[in-house]
């Protein structure tokens, strides 16, 4: 019994590592996936092209605000719709209860009866569950209407993903920062590439941890993603650079 519980234990504190960030653990993942995926595709897309250090790092910082600002505003958005929506639908329930309660009552007694649940037992659980207008409030937002209420701020969900979006994002821009402020850097993508695969290998580990799945498979998944997207850019910045010559 005590082997179990110190295993329970010792889960829990595997996931919660960010301490009362963990929540937004999701967010600050994608966001960075984005974000360095998206800008080591227009650094490689440019230096395929051959252009300047100065265009590099110009259309690298514009991507990186930019996009990181549209996909901050569109999680905020939607985390904020997601919470509408379910205030929304926890009001109907209510009137529902407070003008239907014989049908509402008799929809818990289906929902219980598909758990398994028979008489006497059920008549019970129906009468404790319908006693307290809240509880069988949220009964009926979770095991009717399949909605539990998120308590993500929206605000919060668009700052992690900002924030992971610009910093994870920032990574392949490094080099050639450096080199423009005469840190003499050779093979700046090169060394671009090996900087944004050790980003792509932190948010690969951290992904595992956000999905449960292997460290190994979350890390190869972001690297071999950022890879493609990276070759599939420096081809076509090439290919561009070819014709318009």
């Amino acid at each position: 019994m005590v082997i179990m519980e110190n295993k329970e234990e010792f889960i829990h504190q595997g996931s919660s590592f960010l301490g009362r960030h963990q929540n937004y653990l999701s967010e600050f993942v994608y966001g960075g996936i984005d974000g360095s995926i998206t800008t080591f595709a227009v650094v490689a897309g440019a230096v395929g092209a051959g252009l300047d250090n100065s265009v590099i790092i110009i259309l690298g910082f514009a991507n990186l605000f930019a996009d990181g600002f549209s996909m901050s505003i569109g999680a905020y958005m939607s985390a904020k719709s997601e919470k509408q929506h379910f205030e929304k639908q926890k009001a109907i329930e209510y009137w529902e209860i407070d003008n239907m309660p014989e049908t509402e009552k008799q929809e818990i007694r289906e929902i219980y009866i598909e758990k398994g649940f028979e008489e006497p037992l059920l008549s019970q659980v129906v009468g404790v569950i319908t006693k307290d207008k809240d509880r069988w409030v949220d009964v009926m937002m979770k095991d009717e209407l399949g909605l539990i209420e998120e308590d993500k701020s929206p605000f919060q969900t668009g700052l992690f993903t900002f924030i992971s979006f610009v910093v994870i994002g920032l990574i392949p821009l490094l080099v050639f920062v450096a080199d423009y402020i005469r840190i003499e850097i050779t093979h700046k993508f090169l060394w671009s590439s090996i900087l944004t695969g050790i980003g792509f290998i932190i948010i690969g580990f951290l992904k595992s941890k956000v999905t449960n799945n292997s460290i190994i498979k979350g890390v190869s998944e972001t690297l071999l993603l950022g890879s493609l997207a990276a070759v599939v850019a420096y081809f076509v910045g090439d290919f561009l650079e070819q014709i318009i010559k």
